[in-house]
């Protein structure tokens, strides 16, 4: 590391110390205060919303890392979680100098030769980049995802301040057997992955190809000759708004909600290949009662072991299975604490399968399953490989989308299809909802 780039760590490390502690101590203290006062869940949802605030104040890589971060349930406490999930990227979109420059590292003077027209104003802004209308010289009407310039550099280096941090929070003596610093990794990867364009482009041709069967899913198809590694340019799909559902009647909302979590199941009991940011500013609604997703840049493989596992696990909770699905969470895990007591785990686990089985589907939530295995995860030591953390998220996240549209439909039964295929190799075709 040179002398300047350590300097320039250094800094950035005396400027992270201060903020944190200029606002989490107070926060702390304030947070004890309410404990005595109004219960210790009170005192702990004020640290917790203060905590975000300094991830969102100390910049993208902090409020990215807190994003992922809030997907590990099996880690963190739910609270916290919670807390972390309402993350949004409150960035300001690119100014038009700002544009201008991230054209040219993108594109130099080929810019001219590709787009007939760019509209100057993005149409979505993030932390890593901003997506522009635009009009090939070919003619047809594209969505321009341009990376920021200098986003590399603001991530990587905030990134090994985080890194840094986990090294000595493992230390901890309460921390003993989390698996910190390998859940900060994973963590990193995967911000570092949404970097990374051309892979990017690449999922985005992955899913459209695997989601292709399941009736009215629309991924965008990318334009690959227009495609740089600082840019992905793909087809633009007009009239997307968050409130569509909102106005359709409630058989379209029915044929919604059955698309979206058809989707979701192909992605993760057939083709092993998941989208793990399936939140509503990436998943629309169309008039014409399509599904419409977007933005692949944080999506996993999983091997053919753990989808397959995956599967079993979702096949023996769909039938009531208990302790076949509880040693499938301990044959998947990353690890086990020594000395784990593996039947207790076995015998609760078994429990929660058992009685989750027996609900019926208005009342059955995924989210509050996930919570409590987790919770259970956590006091017999047996932690979560990400790899299956962050597709199980993906899920949890899609439930709230789609338990609005059809508060009826059964998760379970619903998975049945994808679950045969994936396992048995079945010629069940995905079926086309009424």
């Amino acid at each position: 590391m040179g002398s300047h780039t350590g300097c320039s760590l250094a800094a950035r490390a005396v400027r992270v110390v201060g903020t944190v502690a200029a606002v989490l101590v107070p926060a702390i203290l304030c947070g004890l205060f309410r404990a005595v006062t109004h219960g210790r869940a009170a005192g702990q949802r004020l640290v917790y919303r203060r905590l975000v605030a300094v991830l969102m104040m100390l910049g993208p890589a902090f409020v990215k890392g807190g994003q992922v971060l809030g997907t590990r349930r099996d880690v963190l406490p739910p609270a916290l979680c919670d807390e972390l999930s309402v993350l949004q990227d409150a960035v300001r979109p690119l100014r038009p100098r700002q544009t201008a420059r991230a054209l040219d590292e993108a594109y130099g003077a080929d810019a001219a030769e590709i787009f007939a027209e760019l509209e100057p104003a993005p149409v979505a802004s993030g932390s890593v980049a901003s997506v522009y209308r635009g009009r090939l010289r070919t003619g047809q009407e594209v969505a321009v995802k341009l990376r920021r310039p200098g986003i590399e550099r603001i991530m990587a280096r905030d990134l090994a301040l985080i890194r840094a941090g986990a090294g000595l929070v493992a230390l901890l003596p309460g921390l003993r057997g989390v698996p910190v610093r390998e859940v900060v990794a994973s963590m990193a990867e995967a911000i570092l992955g949404q970097l990374d364009f051309e892979r990017e482009a690449d999922n985005l041709r992955r899913l459209r190809k695997n989601l292709a069967e399941v009736p009215r899913v629309w991924v965008p198809k990318v334009y690959p000759e227009a495609c740089r590694p600082r840019c992905v340019v793909m087809e633009f799909i007009p009239g997307l708004a968050t409130d569509t559902a909102d106005r359709c009647s409630p058989v379209a909302r029915r044929r919604f909600a059955a698309s979206g979590l058809a989707a979701m199941y192909q992605m993760l009991f057939v083709d092993g290949f998941v989208h793990c940011d399936m939140h509503p500013g990436n998943l629309y609604f169309t008039a014409g009662a399509q599904v419409v997703v977007l933005d692949a840049g944080f999506s996993v493989q999983l091997s053919e072991r753990l989808r397959r596992l995956f599967a079993e696990f979702f096949m023996n909770m769909a039938i009531g299975r208990g302790r076949h699905a509880a040693e499938i969470v301990i044959r998947s895990s990353a690890s086990v604490a020594d000395g784990a007591d593996l039947e207790g785990f076995t015998v609760r686990m078994a429990d929660l399968v058992e009685r989750s089985h027996g609900q019926p589907a208005r009342e059955f939530s995924l989210i509050a399953f996930a919570t409590e295995m987790f919770d259970l995860q956590r006091r017999f030591g047996i932690h979560a490989a990400p790899e299956l953390i962050f597709p199980l998220l993906s899920l949890l996240v899609i439930e709230g989308t789609i338990r609005a549209l059809d508060p009826d439909l059964d998760f379970q039964e619903a998975a049945r299809p994808q679950l045969m295929r994936g396992l048995f190799g079945a010629g069940t075709r995905v079926r086309q909802a009424p």
